[in-house]
């Protein structure tokens, strides 16, 4: 299938590690022109690299940003725009994996994984009405759809985020921009917070991995499949849904 996505333009946070970088890489590979943003400026120097050896043609465009940052998102988004002559497709992907339930964690994890969302598309609307390919996909979690060992603030701001997207893809359908979200099951990838976990709290790590009937944990590129669909004009009647990617882990059901 022909996504629809060559010559496109668009933006990822976090996009060096993880979920984040296998969405750029997959809508690199698409053909779509990709800026993303790390806080880590030796990591976004090295995936710039790797991206320009591995798309030739594709506009690669990396920045050192803190999501947390409304500055200097606003920043990002602005530049990502310039360089590419505006913008289609953004996808909120940062989380800043704050767990426990502390009040200094329900801050951080307000400011990042919800006003980083809030600002990113706030910072793209401009570019994003002006596309005849609007697209925006925020990352959440099934921790945001059942309460599980990550209730507490990350879970709250993850289902917090599946509402604004469903609210976005209400009132901006009429400018056909399109809202949906990814909601990831646990994914494990090297250097990821699975890995950790693994090794640092391996009952939970067997506790995680026994509650999933397909006996494993989903991989990135498996994540970025399902967000770079819904990015893509592929999935062009497709908006205000919240994608559950978990082999089956979560046991709600959505009518």
């Amino acid at each position: 299938m022909d996504l629809g996505l060559k010559g496109l333009k668009a933006v990822v946070t976090g996009g060096t590690k993880g979920i984040g970088r296998a969405i750029a890489q997959t809508l690199a590979a698409e053909g779509a022109h990709i800026a993303f943003c790390a806080r880590n400026a030796d990591e976004v120097q090295q995936t710039c690299q790797d991206f320009a050896a591995a798309y030739p043609g594709i506009k690669v465009h990396g920045v050192v940003a803190d999501v947390g940052d409304a500055a200097g998102l606003a920043a990002f988004v602005n530049g990502a725009a310039a360089a590419f002559g505006g913008l289609d497709i953004v996808v909120a992907n940062v989380s800043a994996l704050a767990i426990p339930n502390e009040e200094a964690n329900w801050q951080k994890t307000f400011e990042v994984d919800m006003m980083g969302t809030v600002r990113l598309v706030n910072a793209a609307m401009p570019y994003l009405e002006q596309s005849g390919a609007a697209s925006i996909v925020t990352i959440s979690s099934v921790s945001g759809r059942e309460i599980d060992f990550a209730s507490g603030p990350y879970g709250a701001f993850k289902a917090a985020i599946v509402h604004y997207t469903q609210g976005l893809a209400y009132h901006l359908a009429g400018k056909k921009i399109r809202a949906n979200t990814v909601s990831p099951g646990n994914t494990y990838f090297k250097g990821g917070v699975w890995e950790q976990i693994e090794h640092g709290n391996p009952d939970l790590f067997k506790m995680a991995l026994g509650l999933n009937p397909t006996g494993r944990m989903g991989t990135p590129q498996e994540m970025a499949n399902a967000a770079v669909f819904l990015a893509s004009p592929a999935a062009s009647f497709i908006t205000g849904t919240n994608l559950v990617v978990d082999g089956a882990l979560t046991k709600g059901v959505q009518l």
